[in-house]
């Protein structure tokens, strides 16, 4: 045993993710409970929560029915095997999935984060084709600013510098297309841009270069969150989705953050009106209070795995907490709290609201460009010369300070905030945002 004594609070030995070890542990920012729309600290304060915990909160904390839900299945059944066995819930979870989504996406696959699911999606994508005779096809298409989560099929088609950078070789045969960010025609646009729907037509190129024959799937977020929020231009999804299918190449929405409302749908698939191939889920499904993912796919690509013998395995891939019966009960709690509150549609009916909240910022000092759709906003700031991120880390601190959760990303500050959210909820984001914004020069 170690001789090294830690006491209960001590912060040494978790190294924490995407964070800035020292500065934290310098000066800790520790959320102790939560309730709704708002967190409380360590000290004794209310933060109200502006990005809905990591985009993943959509019904707001502590919830009766998901809490409940938890806790009646903790104590009847804790754990199931996912191979060759099954539990109920996992099944009626799975059928209510299938209700909500996009029609035709019939069948769904378990996982355990937003990053699994993507790497699930691409492993579906390689071996749907290989299972029709059409192996030859082992590329896969992301593009650049795209955020697909940190496992190595994610971060080989993502397209985020920092979280490739150390990584080595990644997988081979990706290649991506570029970003839909034209902050010179687009700034302050209020929804989609106009100007940029064109640049799906380098998908195209691509296909060129490389032949269709080649080409297994593209993968997109249809908003782009964790980048900073890039809004798809006008015609540019539907653009995407012509090419694919005049190539025979797979479509996948990573709907990790636009899962379970956050437009104003069910999933951006619906709002955008744009049929994906595959969707990948998390987040939203559990309200973030359970780790879990799952994978949406056609009745096309699932028959094509269900042939030969009966007793084989059809598609060799899985977790051993696919489908946990705690985390499918946290999933039905979800759900049924989206259905009675009507969260899945609620952000069509506050859009507007934000939007006008979040331009108002615009005579901020340093604001640059504002973005939104949706219940999600952001706020992009001049970078301090020679200090990237600097300027947006410090507006987090100060916001952090004055009772607000922000996320950022370089220098953009993203908003998403829980689906309860109320008009006067928004007018105090907007309020303590505008003071940190005045004082971040």
């Amino acid at each position: 045993m170690s001789n090294r004594l830690n006491t209960p609070n001590d912060m040494r030995a978790f190294w924490m993710p995407f964070t800035a070890n020292r500065q934290f542990k310098k000066e800790p920012r520790l959320f102790v409970s939560a309730k709704d729309m708002y967190y409380q600290t360590h000290d004794g304060r209310q933060v109200l929560d502006g990005t809905a915990g990591l985009w993943c909160v959509n019904a707001g904390h502590c919830r009766p029915k998901i809490t409940e839900a938890i806790r009646e299945q903790a104590g009847e059944l804790d754990y199931a095997p996912a191979f060759q066995l099954g539990h109920p819930k996992a099944f009626e979870l799975a059928n209510r999935l299938v209700d909500i989504a996009p029609e035709g996406m019939d069948h769904v696959l378990y996982t355990n984060s937003g990053s699994e699911s993507v790497d699930t999606a691409l492993k579906v994508a390689l071996a749907y084709h290989r299972a029709r005779g059409d192996g030859s096809r082992f590329r896969l298409i992301g593009r650049e600013r795209g955020y697909h989560g940190v496992n190595f099929g994610g971060i080989s088609v993502g397209g985020i510098v920092s979280n490739r950078k150390m990584f080595g070789t990644l997988l081979t045969g990706v290649d991506h297309m570029p970003h839909t960010h034209l902050p010179e025609k687009n700034a302050f646009t209020r929804g989609q841009p106009e100007h940029g729907g064109d640049l799906a037509s380098e998908l195209e190129r691509i296909v060129t270069l490389h032949d269709a024959s080649t080409i297994a799937a593209v993968i997109v977020e249809p908003v782009a969150g964790s980048t900073g929020v890039l809004i798809p231009p006008k015609g540019y999804l539907q653009k995407l989705r012509e090419i694919c299918t005049k190539h025979g190449i797979l479509l996948i929405f990573d709907e990790v953050i636009t899962g379970f409302g956050r437009l104003g749908a069910p999933f951006a698939a619906q709002y955008f009106d744009v049929k994906p191939d595959i969707i990948t889920t998390a987040k939203g499904l559990t309200n973030g209070v359970i780790p879990m993912g799952a994978v949406f796919v056609t009745s096309e690509i699932h028959d094509a795995f269900m042939n030969g013998p009966e007793h084989l395995i059809e598609f060799f891939h899985g977790y051993t907490y696919s489908g946990n019966p705690i985390a499918s009960a946290a999933a039905l709690g979800t759900l049924d709290t989206y259905r009675e509150e009507g969260l899945l549609t609620r952000a069509a009916e506050l859009a507007s609201y934000w939007e006008d909240g979040l331009h108002s910022l615009k005579d901020c000092p340093n604001v640059i460009d504002i973005r939104n759709i949706g219940l999600i906003g952001a706020i992009e700031l001049s970078p301090i010369a020679g200090e990237p991120t600097k300027r947006a880390f410090s507006a987090f601190l100060k916001a952090y300070e004055k009772g607000l959760l922000i996320r950022t990303t370089g220098d953009i500050i993203a908003l998403s905030p829980p689906l309860i959210i109320e008009k006067h909820h928004i007018d105090e984001l907007f309020d303590k945002l505008r003071g940190v914004l005045k004082e971040n020069i």
